[in-house]
């Protein structure tokens, strides 16, 4: 069978590899012949973090999350499995709480424990709660590793731009037609929307951390995510707007005053990059398995991109192929 994929980001690698090892034919079109700053996926935090996530996420986020974890854990070559560390300013121990009470999976963690497992943040935070189930990677190799694995495999990849407006379906002799575009789908899906992001890329040698860390604060908050030889990820915003290209300066600001109360190395720290994109999602914030004839959209992963990717991808494949409805992410009417 010849599938089609439409999309070179994180769900759409993710299905040419379920594809690809489900037997198929499996070729990828996409704007870009590499990975790079115009795919929302380049600016992703690599958290994979189900628990979390279940503070403001609806339960299907936790259970695609951990079935995604699995396959990560295959593919990325610096998955690692430390935790997520939530924190909060004496000030705001309110909101700690609240996070407590919405959130399961996570043991208190007091000033001893914090000073074994963050000694630099031991002597600013007294308490905060551990995730220890949870895992982190870095995007931009893990993808640039899979895109080497679907090579070998046979996927081929070209770079072409897909003129698709509406009133006019994308033309193909696939078997089936995987759209993963994002926004750049959009106009089939009168209901998807983008929540812009706004994220750094620091780099400091005064400060280390071994997993990631949630900073929660009553305006923005934050995370911060380690990756190798001093560099941090810091983010991110959620603004209503599909607007791509411009970081806020007000953002900025708050992103780094953040980091700052974190501790007072991030002042001294180097901003690499400024990074902006804008993540499709639809009205509940959940994604979607749509049908259109013989083309599958999987859209909507809004910020969980990594986190319901592989588990989006296996639940398409299964439909494609196999005939069996995903009924907790297929729209009744497009099945």
């Amino acid at each position: 069978m010849k599938v089609e994929i439409l999309g070179s980001g994180v769900s759409g690698l993710c299905c040419a590899h379920v594809f690809a090892e489900r037997g198929c034919e499996v070729s990828i079109i996409a704007a870009s012949d590499a990975l790079d700053s115009s795919c929302c996926s380049w600016w992703a935090g690599g958290m994979l973090a189900p628990g979390c996530e279940g503070e403001s996420a609806e339960p299907l986020i936790a259970t695609l999350g951990v079935e995604s974890m699995a396959f990560w854990q295959g593919i990325a070559p610096d998955y690692t499995t430390a935790g997520t560390l939530v924190l909060a300013t004496s000030r705001d121990q309110a909101l700690l709480n609240n996070f407590a009470r919405n959130t399961e999976g996570w043991d208190t963690v007091e000033a001893a424990q914090l000073q074994s497992i963050e000694p630099d943040l031991a002597e600013r935070f007294s308490r905060g709660l551990l995730f220890a189930n949870e895992a982190h990677l870095d995007p931009r190799q893990t993808l640039d590793h899979l895109v080497e694995i679907l090579k070998k495999r046979g996927v081929r990849f070209t770079q072409r731009h897909i003129d698709d407006g509406p009133g006019n379906d994308y033309n193909s002799a696939a078997d089936w037609v995987i759209d993963c575009r994002g926004l750049g789908a959009r106009h089939h899906l009168p209901d998807l929307r983008g929540v812009k992001g706004e994220m750094l890329h620091i780099h400091s040698d005064e400060i280390s951390l071994s997993r990631p860390v949630r900073l929660l604060h009553p305006r923005i908050p934050l995370y911060i995510v380690p990756r190798a030889e001093g560099v941090f990820m810091i983010g991110a915003t959620m603004i209503e707007s599909g607007e791509r290209q411009r970081a806020s300066v007000r953002s900025v600001l708050e992103l780094l005053s953040a980091a700052y109360a974190l501790h007072p190395a991030f002042g001294e720290a180097e901003i690499l990059e400024i990074g902006v994109e804008a993540r499709p999602a639809y009205t509940d914030n959940l994604p979607r398995l749509r049908r259109r004839g013989k083309t599958l959209s999987v859209n909507g992963l809004y910020r969980h991109g990594f986190l319901a990717a592989p588990a989006m991808a296996r639940r398409c494949a299964e439909f494609a192929l196999d005939g069996i409805i995903p009924t907790e992410v297929m729209d009744e009417n497009t099945a």
